[in-house]
């Protein structure tokens, strides 16, 4: 896609701080990071969001962030690390390209927002009828 960032970085119009390429993605440091370390893992091929993206292509993504998970781990001694993947413009996606967020916590860091939320218990009819619904919808 000629206007994505993100397309532009992979063919090398736009510069980044590689951390992680192979024939189906690319990891890059996030210039925005949230924390020290913060990384996004890429497809090569453009895809929009989840809708677009193939299972061969999450693969790829996800088998390349355990190996860079391991490398945060060695090398920033993190917490944790929260993985986070935003779909549309509803859940504030803002680069229309799939795109997974690694976001290391270091020890005594400041709290990761989206990791930390009050637990509320839930009306468990509604609940079961809407896993009901998601599960009759799975094909």
């Amino acid at each position: 896609m000629e206007d994505c960032i993100f397309c532009k970085i992979i063919k090398g119009k736009i510069p980044c701080f590689k951390v992680y390429e192979d024939d189906r993605v690319l990891s890059f440091a996030d210039i925005n990071p949230i924390s020290q370390g913060h990384t996004l893992i890429i497809p090569k091929r453009h895809a929009e969001n989840i809708w677009e993206v193939t299972a061969e292509e999450i693969a790829a993504i996800h088998t390349a962030s355990k190996k860079i998970a391991h490398a945060m781990k060695e090398a920033l001694k993190p917490d944790g690390i929260a993985f986070l993947q935003l779909n549309g413009r509803g859940v504030n996606q803002l680069v229309m390209h799939y795109h997974l967020h690694l976001i290391p916590r270091a020890a005594g860091g400041p709290e990761i927002p989206m990791t930390n939320w009050e637990l509320k218990p839930g009306d468990m009819k509604v609940i079961q009828e809407t896993a009901q619904k998601i599960s009759a919808a799975v094909k």
